[in-house]
């Protein structure tokens, strides 16, 4: 797909915990009529759509891989321990992955984290997604580590969450394919980045004929470019008297007297 191929609307991805309700407002605003189409989908599986032509560009979790697709870090997020509202833990404003020793950490197959060690002891078996994990927390059977995004997701009143210090933490990037950067990828690039309405960059600029604009003096009226009036040989009106077209006499040389 070359960026001259226009999609009659934007699908976008997006992973649990992110929130792309701001841009898509913005994209509403500067493009009502093409419509950006939202598809939440498991983090694991979002560069599979994106490679497979299923979607445009998606807000997915780093690390992503940069051979295939392009990818614009936006945040990193905080990571936090959830734990029941009455554990230990809450009585400090941070935990450290030594006071976790004696717990059972949660680790569900769908953990965005990269662990080199997983802090506290391993439970019997993992579970198969953070909400499944989540409702251990809530049943005392252990605690989980997620990102800040995630335990926001999946908030319980009997549930609380603290930082979690020395520990991996999850970016959040805008990626899309590498071969297929179109214009409308250029146009949501833009929007995340901040970038005004009027802003061109990364868009294909005017030809220089349709920019080019006659020049005017203060009255008015054209002013001649220069060599404008030149015909063969080079010479213009007035050429070698250093006369204008307004006023012929000037810059004769004086009579004797």
């Amino acid at each position: 797909m070359t960026g001259s191929e226009v999609s009659p609307s934007f699908r976008l991805v997006y992973v649990p915990g992110v929130m792309p309700g701001k841009w898509v407002r913005i994209w509403n605003e500067r493009l009502p009529d093409v419509p950006l189409d939202l598809i939440q989908v498991p983090a694991s599986t979002a560069r599979e759509l994106l490679l497979g032509g299923d979607a445009d560009a998606g807000l997915v979790r780093l690390p992503v891989d940069r051979t295939v697709l392009s990818a614009i870090p936006l945040y990193t997020e905080q990571t936090v321990v959830v734990v029941p509202k009455d554990h230990v833990v809450t009585a400090v404003d941070a935990v450290t992955p030594e006071d976790l020793a004696d717990e059972i950490v949660l680790h569900p197959l769908d953990d965005v984290l990269e662990w080199e060690s997983l802090p506290g002891r391993p439970a019997l078996e993992r579970p198969a997604t953070t909400a499944d994990a989540i409702e251990l927390v809530a049943a005392g059977i252990g605690v989980l580590v997620v990102p800040l995004s995630l335990a926001r997701l999946h908030h319980r009143k009997d549930l609380t969450h603290r930082p979690l210090e020395a520990s991996p933490v999850s970016g959040v990037a805008l990626a899309w394919p590498e071969a297929a950067t179109t214009d409308r990828v250029e146009d949501f690039i833009g929007i995340v980045r901040g970038r005004t309405v009027n802003s061109t960059r990364g868009r294909p600029q005017q030809p220089a004929q349709e920019k080019k604009r006659e020049r005017t003096d203060g009255a008015g009226r054209r002013r001649q470019q220069p060599g404008a009036s030149r015909g063969a040989g080079g010479r213009g009106r007035g050429a070698g008297t250093g006369g204008t077209a307004k006023n012929p006499r000037r810059g004769r040389p004086r009579r004797g007297s």
